[in-house]
């Protein structure tokens, strides 16, 4: 990826976010060292977004991933590398989620968003109030234990990727990005990170785009967990306001 430059994305706060990030939300975490280590690979390889949260529990390691970077010479400052993050549950109290939202939302949201997802009402919501549509489990998080291959093994996808000499990643990656959104790509594995860094060489076309409207949709992320007869949400419908 040398020398190759990632399209940015002005947001509200006049800060530019480059439009692919790395996801960095982990299962069975190991050390920071190692962590960091994978990032700062993926800051060799291209990589000047990262996204995280608290709960997460990868802040430190990204801090240290920065740092080793900046050691190496692989960037300059830290002012070159962008860092998402979101509000969680602890924010969650009168006090302090409107404080929260306010430095986050005003710039952009972040959703669940891939080509078996593909939001359409909501990011038309989004267009219409200056809000920038951010994709998280953008290959519908395939091989995590609440995902599925709705994406990576879909049918059409597969077909537009082999006539493109691309993989299904890319493809997917690209439609979030010719959506006017930016995507969240999680990968330890090198070339990966290459590979889902590389879609800016090609281009879906209008007949790509509408066979991919074609995909079938259901959420991945159904969020049964936040779900409690003593809670404000006790179903499903609750707590997506009915776009289950």
């Amino acid at each position: 990826m040398a020398g190759k430059k990632i399209p940015h994305v002005l947001l509200n706060s006049g800060h530019k976010m480059p439009v692919i990030g790395m996801g960095t939300s982990v299962e069975n975490r190991p050390s920071n060292e190692t962590l960091a280590s994978i990032y700062v690979e993926a800051i060799e390889v291209g990589y000047r977004h990262f996204d995280t949260a608290a709960v997460y529990g990868t802040e430190e390691a990204i801090g240290l991933a920065v740092a080793n970077a900046i050691e190496k010479g692989l960037i300059k400052s830290r002012d070159e590398v962008f860092i998402t993050s979101k509000p969680w549950n602890t924010d969650a109290r009168r006090d302090l989620i409107v404080p929260a939202l306010k430095t986050t939302l005003k710039s952009f949201t972040s959703v669940e968003m891939n080509p078996s997802w593909q939001q359409g009402k909501l990011r038309e919501f989004c267009k219409q109030k200056g809000i920038h549509v951010s994709a998280w489990s953008a290959l519908g998080a395939y091989k995590i234990f609440w995902g599925s291959g709705a994406v990576m093994e879909n049918p059409i996808l597969q077909d537009i990727a082999k006539a493109k000499g691309k993989t299904i990643a890319q493809v997917a990656l690209r439609w979030v990005y010719q959506q006017g959104s930016s995507a969240m790509a999680k990968s330890t594995n090198r070339e990966r990170m290459k590979q889902n860094l590389d879609i800016f060489d090609f281009e879906l076309s209008e007949e790509d785009l509408e066979r991919i409207s074609q995909v079938p949709q259901r959420r991945q992320y159904t969020g049964d967990m936040w779900l409690s007869e003593n809670g404000s949400c006790k179903t499903l419908e609750e707590l997506w306001d009915g776009d289950v």
